[in-house]
């Protein structure tokens, strides 16, 4: 059951949608073009007994959203790619302290202040990097309005579900669209919450292995002790650096990520299993790129699209399978190539593939496209 269709902005979509996944605490330090989902949750919040708080900046708005966590209560901050680069120690920390939390990053013209109300799409390798260390993290990157909602709601589950850190990414115009959704009835949106200890106090190890790898977590004052720190860690949450110890902990954060990617990974694949030249793009980019997809068919041409919907973990599998079928793999992107790197990775050798980058603040237009694939 859902409502009437409603018209709404994209980073109001994103706050319902978080409200809607059971999120009740909110810190974050406004920065365009993200601003409007602090905004929309300073007002939804009180509306549901949650906690907005606008922190002194991007550093201290996702050091609370861990600390409230930690207490209990989901938590989302947004931000975008300035505000995304000083929040990587404490993405960091959350990834090895378990910590499930959600960061909305809409991407824009960088680097440094870079241009804050044009469009880019330049933090997709941040989203994955950015903080050192081999950690794991999940990436969702929707394409539209309806997405954006649908898309943080996932997200609070996957945080919830496997214990870490999932950043919801998307450009500004995505941000700043006004389209037609579709929303569940209040309180009939499917939603997760993370596994909460049970049983014996006595003895109860934080960070014990479980068959899918994710420990459960103990609810403050139920009596499970906990000690949580970032450094390296035993299953009894203290510190550890003995290399066999050190190593079955680090294994274990990547594995429930990759070992679990049957529940992780999302694509959207359109007239990919005749297609002779695959494009494959993300965001606004991948609405452009569908409408040259119709373009090209009508021509007669066999185009078609993969959109990684879950952009981290990368979709490898089924990158692999559509591009053996296709001769030419077209990639673009609002940045000076990174998707485009692990295509190439992915594509083997021998495979053409044609980039288009546009780093002027400008979206990359449905012609533009299918006049490179034309050439192709």
């Amino acid at each position: 059951m859902s409502h009437a269709p409603t018209a709404l902005h994209g980073n109001h979509a994103c706050a319902l949608g978080a409200i809607a996944a059971g999120c009740r605490f909110f810190a974050g330090y406004p920065i365009t073009p993200s601003s409007e989902v602090a905004e929309h949750m300073s007002r939804e919040l009180p509306h549901v007994d949650g906690t907005f708080i606008q922190m002194e900046d991007e550093i201290a708005s996702l050091a609370a959203c861990i600390g409230a966590s930690l207490g209990g209560v989901k938590t989302m901050t947004a931000t975008s790619g300035p505000g995304f680069s000083l929040m990587q120690e404490n993405l960091g920390y959350a990834a090895m302290t378990e910590t499930p939390c959600v960061i909305i990053n809409v991407m824009r013209g960088g680097p440094s202040t870079g241009m804050p109300t044009r469009p880019a799409q330049g933090d997709i390798m941040q989203a994955r990097w950015g903080t050192h260390g081999d950690h794991p993290v999940i990436v969702v990157a929707p394409a539209s309005v309806q997405e954006v909602y649908t898309q943080t709601i996932r997200a609070f589950n996957l945080a919830e579900e496997f214990r870490t850190p999932v950043i919801v990414l998307y450009d500004e115009i995505v941000a700043h669209l006004m389209e037609t959704v579709s929303l569940p009835a209040k309180g009939k949106a499917e939603v997760k919450d993370r596994k909460w200890a049970t049983g014996a106090e006595v003895g109860f190890m934080p960070y014990a292995e479980t068959d899918d790898l994710v420990p459960v977590m103990s609810r403050p004052g139920d009596g499970h002790r906990v000690h949580v720190t970032g450094l390296t860690h035993t299953p009894d949450g203290f510190p550890t650096q003995k290399p066999e110890l050190a190593d079955r902990a680090l294994r274990r954060l990547v594995d429930k990520i990759e070992l679990n990617r049957d529940r992780i990974d999302e694509v959207e694949e359109i007239e990919t299993a005749d297609a002779d030249i695959l494009v494959v793009a993300v965001g606004i980019v991948a609405r452009a790129a569908r409408r040259a997809v119709e373009m090209l068919r009508a021509e007669g041409v066999k185009a078609g699209l993969l959109r990684p919907v879950t952009l981290w973990p990368f979709p490898e599998a089924q990158v692999r399978n559509a591009a053996e079928r296709a001769s030419v793999i077209v990639v673009p992107e609002m940045n000076t190539g990174q998707l485009s790197l692990e295509i190439e990775r992915l594509a083997g050798r021998g495979k053409r593939i044609r980039t288009i980058h546009r780093i002027d603040g400008e979206p990359i237009g449905p012609d533009e496209i299918a006049q490179t694939i034309r050439e192709a």
